[in-house]
């Protein structure tokens, strides 16, 4: 019965498993479907486009609404009260919003949008959107001579970087849909869908992709469509010029050169304008609200000294582009909206320079009419008007392209198109030598925010070096092992080559291509590698470039090229590496953020014959200790022909740099010279250093990169007193960023040792081994042997953990590695299962059944790693024990 209702249990354990793999792979499933693809991207563009076009209809009809009644309170009551009024009051609630809401919502917005292009940390989401447009309504409603289409793009890109971030989506994508955004709200706002795709192109995003331009067009397009359908032919400039209308003849040539040239002087002025503005106001250092609130009032008291046509800024603007004004009014009305909008744009309220311009324009042009229209009889002033404006917004935005598409756009009269291309590109050039750059990168600089330009690929792989990128870790084969060994290899491995190598030096490299020439040729599988591999290969440096690696992969025609210090092979470089650190460097992944500690500084070093085919680096601080690690070090060493480099580090405050801080090494070089004569007795070559640095476990990693250190065996306490720490500070730094393979070692309390640094035979004779297979726990096994000379009677007891609940453990992977063991060894091997609900108390048990000494342990792949990254096993094992530990990690 029992049998029964345990067998129960399992199954409902298992269906329970089984509901939660099938959720899993259902969410799996449809976070894949929502992956950034082209139909998402697609649907993503027309809720873009259909939302802008509703938030450009709802800012034109409550602008609308709010402007008619405060002209009509302007009939009844006295105009020099009601004007100012309103705009004071209206302004205060308008910065107030923005102040407490969203700051990032104050000005046009298209600067922000084009940082947030840039990828700079600004915050753009569906809060932003929504201020955007209250506030915009707010300013603009109270007499502000600003426009909403600036709002209207801010709010577009605003409402698409929200649905962006509700949608799993690549980075890449996001930008895309945030200029789709954009775009699709200065369609909303000219009703000119094409300039919309264009200013996306020409101002924000400089990208061309086919996604780009369809996302675009496809957002800017129903944009424009709602606007229209819902909000009239045009939401704010209701042209009446037909192509009857206007006209063009050669002999206008020099006055559209004339109005280009003044456009261009007159607009770079109000581009400096408006800095001075923002300077004026800084000085004042006065909050966003009661900024807006000084320009509401300035613009209130300003129209109520003027004609009552000035106080309906919609009419006074249509007035002026269809050109049915006097020269008198038109200058004033220049002069009047010049001023007025500097006084407004200064202050940071929200509202945008689009429709400034090109009311500014269209007055200027007209004026330049009329002056042709008198001197030659010919022409009309509306053409030079509409001309006018194009080349206005032209000097205030630098967008030729965009500036002659969207008066087009509003008037579809092709006669214009000539008298924009000239009066454009005249105005680009006469601006660009006042004011040089966009307007709303110089704005963005003015708030401490700089664009600068990506990194082309040249200066990137000439920055780079092999080092850099390189495989530190490489898979090798020996010359003297079979090809049907060989292919072994392969098949096992994702490498589509080897280097071969013979007591550390590099002697060849060996390719699948040269594995299936030699099956054509039907050589017997006998035969040795070094039959078939390519010898003495090309090789690089470490300290090449990037663009020198590229050079020899392209002029060989090979995938990798081996890394070397003289013959000693150090890395490996593939395309791949190369790919990858480009895609980190465009990507703007630039390391650790945050103060970095300055490099350490070697202050002494001593330096041995380099014989050995590899190096293991040593860190000595506790002299009670480095007896015992330099004992270890030296038999692990001495099994594989190694070099030891010891190493001491010498801290100083972070406030002096490492190579000006005065230090005293005495203390440090009587340890070494002792590590050097030890090296002397075994025949071992010792490299020794000292470094001082503001961080041990930078010294310890920029001594590994530096020296190609293979090995590194360290000292470690057991516990760590630091919150969230598992080894302590320097451990556990050096266990995520060491590249190479790792021993660490905790000396137990029976360790003794005398004064000649040498280990008593006693300190090391009863091994305890747990085993569960993975890399570690091989790597673990393969470093025993070299370890297991340090006592004379050694005896090893290898334990696999089961859980209870195993009805039939599996063995195999413990007695392999007792059979590997016992091939290696001549001392005493005993492999044992154990039952046991936790790993750590299991060890601990049998550490103190058995008066273990010392107890090794290699991080396995099912569970031992995590655990350790987590802090249990290691850690309890260390603290529960009495005996030494040592913590294998292979190389990564």
């Amino acid at each position: 019965m029992n049998y029964l209702r345990e067998l129960s249990s399992r199954l409902k354990s298992f269906k329970l498993k089984l509901k939660t793999q099938k959720r899993y792979i259902a969410s799996l499933q449809f976070k894949t479907f929502l992956r950034p693809r082209r139909r998402v991207a697609i649907a993503e563009a027309c809720l873009i486009g259909l939302v802008s076009g509703l938030s450009g209809v709802l800012l034109k009809v409550s602008v609308g609404a709010l402007g008619a009644w405060r002209v009509h309170a302007s009939h009844f009551l006295p105009a020099w009260i009601v004007l100012p009024v309103i705009g004071l009051s209206f302004g205060f609630l308008s910065g107030w919003l923005v102040e407490r809401q969203a700051p990032e919502a104050a000005g046009s917005g298209i600067p922000y949008v084009k940082a947030a292009l840039a990828q700079f940390p600004i915050a753009l989401n569906l809060r932003v959107a929504i201020v955007k447009l209250l506030s915009s309504i707010l300013a603009l409603g109270s007499g502000l001579t600003l426009g909403r289409q600036g709002p209207t793009v801010h709010v577009g890109a605003a409402v698409a970087a929200q649905l962006s971030h509700w949608v799993p989506t690549s980075p890449d994508h996001r930008r895309q849909m945030i200029a789709a955004g954009a775009g699709a709200g200065l369609a909303a706002g000219f009703n000119a869908p094409i300039a919309g795709v264009l200013f996306i192109v020409e101002e924000l995003l400089q990208d061309l992709s086919d996604l780009t331009l369809g996302t675009a067009i496809l957002a800017s397009f129903i944009g424009a469509v709602v606007s229209r359908l819902l909000g009239g032919r045009s939401l704010e400039l209701n042209l009446t010029i037909t192509a009857s209308q206007s006209s063009f003849s050669v002999q206008e040539i020099p006055f559209y050169l004339l109005l280009g040239a003044l456009a261009g002087l007159l607009g770079a002025w109000f581009s400096k304008g408006i800095f001075a503005s923002l300077g004026f106001y800084r000085t004042l250092k006065l909050p966003l609200s009661q900024r807006v609130a000084l320009a509401g009032l300035i613009s209130g008291i300003a129209i109520a000294l003027l004609p009552e046509s000035f106080r309906d800024n919609t009419g006074l603007r249509e007035f002026l582009v269809t050109g049915e004004a006097a020269w008198q009014f038109t200058t004033i009305a220049f002069v009047v909206q010049y001023i007025l909008t500097l006084v407004a744009c200064g202050s940071g309220a929200p509202g945008g320079l689009f429709s400034p311009s090109l009311i500014l324009g269209s007055g200027l042009g007209y004026l330049v009419g009329l002056l042709q229209q008198a001197t030659l009889g010919v022409g009309s002033p509306a053409t030079y008007s509409l001309a006018g404006m194009g080349a206005f917004f032209c000097a205030v935005a630098k967008a030729p392209i965009t500036s002659i598409v969207i008066v087009f756009e509003m008037t579809m009269d092709f006669n214009l198109v000539l008298p924009l291309m000239i009066g454009s590109v005249v105005s680009y050039l006469v601006s660009e030598k006042i004011t040089r750059g966009s307007l709303y990168s110089r704005l963005l600089e003015w708030n401490g925010i700089h664009l600068e330009k990506k990194p082309t690929t040249d200066g990137l792989l000439a920055n780079l070096k092999a080092e850099d990128v390189m495989q530190r870790r490489v898979e090798t084969l020996p010359s003297n092992i079979s090809l049907d060994e060989a292919t072994q290899a392969f098949s096992r491995s994702h490498h589509r080559g080897f280097p071969v190598v013979d007591k550390g030096l590099l002697v060849g490299i060996v390719t699948q291509t040269d594995l299936a020439i030699y099956k054509e040729r039907s050589l017997p599988g006998n035969l040795p590698l070094s039959r078939i591999m390519t010898p003495q290969p090309v090789t690089v440096g470490a300290t090449a470039s990037l663009g020198d690696v590229l050079y020899l992969l392209n002029r060989y025609q090979i995938s990798r090229l081996p890394v070397t210090e003289g013959r000693k092979l150090i890395g490996i470089i593939t395309r791949a590496d190369i790919i990858k650190a480009e895609a980190d460097k465009l990507n703007g992944q630039t390391g650790s953020i945050g103060p970095r500690s300055e490099p350490s500084y070697v202050v002494y070093q001593t330096r041995a014959p380099a014989i050995g085919t590899g190096r293991m680096l040593v860190p000595l601080a506790n002299p009670q200790t480095a007896p015992a690690l330099l004992q270890m070090a030296a038999a692990i060493a001495r099994d594989r022909n190694y070099e030891l480099e010891c190493l001491q580090v010498i801290l100083v405050g972070r406030s002096s740099a490492p190579a000006q801080s005065p230090v005293k090494t005495g203390a440090s070089r009587r340890l070494l010279r002792q590590a050097e004569k030890l090296g002397k007795e075994l025949n071992i070559p010792i490299h020794t250093q000292i470094r001082v640095s503001h961080d041990i476990a930078q010294a310890i990693l920029e001594t590994i990169n530096e020296r190609h250190i293979n090995v590194l065996l360290m000292g470690w306490k057991g516990t760590s007193i630091t919150q969230g720490r598992i080894f302590g500070d320097v451990v556990d730094t050096i266990i995520r960023q060491a590249p190479c393979e790792l021993v660490l070692v905790k000396i137990g309390q029976g360790f003794t040792s005398n004064s000649s640094f040498c280990l008593l035979p006693s300190a090391f004779r009863k091994w305890l081994v747990p085993i569960a297979g993975g890399p570690n726990a091989q790597q673990a096994l393969q470093i025993l042997p070299s370890l297991l000379s340090l006592s004379q009677t050694p005896a090893i007891q290898l334990a696999q953990i089961f859980h209870p609940s195993t009805l039939l453990p599996d063995t195999a992977v413990l007695e392999k590695s007792a059979l590997f063991l016992s091939s290696q060894l001549s001392a005493s091997v005993m492999a044992i299962p154990v039952r046991a609900t936790s790993v750590s108390d299991a060890v601990i048990n049998l550490a103190h059944a058995d008066d273990c000494d010392v107890v090794v342990l290699g991080a396995s792949r099912e569970g031992m790693l995590q655990q350790a990254i987590k802090g249990n096993i290691p850690e309890a094992i260390a603290r529960g024990v009495k005996s030494t530990v040592i913590l294998v990690r292979s190389a990564q």
